[in-house]
């Protein structure tokens, strides 16, 4: 049987800070979001790997920064407009939430500053600054960190990744999101399962296979009225494919994704099925984390399985 992941990217006022004009109620529901994620996924007895980016882990700071690498410019909303908007630059308080709640989930990195990895700007050296601020904060909390998200999913300096003492990744679907990936998966059939594997650099790869909230708008209010949510059909679909067969069903979400009460129930519906499958079947929920170490176990006990740096046998 196979396995169910959820990653969330938790980042409240750093997924947009870079924004010329954030998404405003996106902005404001981070902190709505991100409880309500955490009560739903209690309630239904579901672990996640909360990427949270690490300067919520902060009580506090002067907003300079003056010895990170960034560009220039890069903290000039939490100097400015956010600057007495604390709600949106810190989170000790949401971080002590996930690390107090009854269900074991994993607290993995979304970077120190939302930082993209892949952009042609950022360098060795900044991405580097990135990770190693990272893990200065996890070891105040007493912390070890070893599943990393990529802001916006910009995959890049993954050997830098590595070097830095991370030991899995999300990588990119390969089912599109949206309207597209709902008519390939739902109508044609097309499996949403993934395979992780250990990549060039000992990384393990954990593909997401959808993300939550990719069918908004008026277009899901008019399929709504005359079907369902559609990404609840689809993750159902994703859930019930893992339940009957190996493979991993990984999907994402912002907790600021979760806006209104509509949001909530698809949530809700979805972990609703979730531990029905796990009642009535052999499925699994596991963490990055824990697909990380299954998948480096397998590397090392199956001769047909690549380990890093060596070819399979089976080539």
């Amino acid at each position: 049987m196979g396995s169910v992941v959820i990653s969330l990217d938790a980042e409240l006022g750093w997924g947009f800070h870079d924004f010329a004009e954030p998404p405003t109620d996106r902005v404001e529901s981070g902190r709505r979001g991100w409880t309500t994620c955490l009560e739903l996924l209690e309630a239904f007895d579901v672990r996640a790997t909360w990427a949270v980016v690490g300067h919520l882990m902060l009580e506090s700071c002067d907003g300079e920064h003056a010895d990170h690498p960034a560009p220039d410019g890069w903290f000039d909303r939490e100097r400015t407009e956010w600057r007495d908007r604390e709600d949106l630059r810190f989170g000790p308080d949401l971080v002590r939430a996930i690390l107090e709640s009854d269900v074991d989930h994993e607290l993995g990195s979304h970077s120190f500053s939302h930082v993209l990895f892949g952009h042609p700007d950022t360098t060795d050296e900044l991405a580097r600054a990135e990770l190693e601020r990272c893990h200065e904060l996890a070891a105040e909390w007493e912390l070890d960190l070893e599943s990393f998200v990529y802001p916006r999913n910009d995959v890049g300096h993954r050997d830098v990744l590595a070097e830095a003492g991370f030991s899995a990744y999300r990588g990119v679907t390969p089912t599109p999101d949206g309207p597209r990936g709902v008519l390939e998966t739902v109508v044609s059939g097309r499996s949403l399962l993934v395979e992780p594997s250990v990549d060039e650099h000992g990384l393990v790869n954990v593909p997401s296979s959808t993300f939550l909230f990719g069918f908004e708008g008026p277009l899901r209010t008019a399929v709504e009225s005359v079907w369902e949510d559609p990404m609840v059909a689809m993750a159902r679909r994703g859930i019930d494919q893992a339940a009957a067969n190996e493979g991993v069903f990984h999907v994402w979400l912002h907790p600021n994704n979760l806006v209104d009460e509509r949001d909530d129930e698809r949530l809700r519906a979805i972990l609703e099925h979730v531990a029905r499958q796990r009642r009535e079947t052999d499925l699994t929920v596991e963490t990055m984390g824990d697909v990380a170490r299954r998948v480096r176990s397998n590397a090392r006990t199956d001769p047909n399985v690549a380990a890093p740096g060596r070819p399979s046998l089976a080539e």
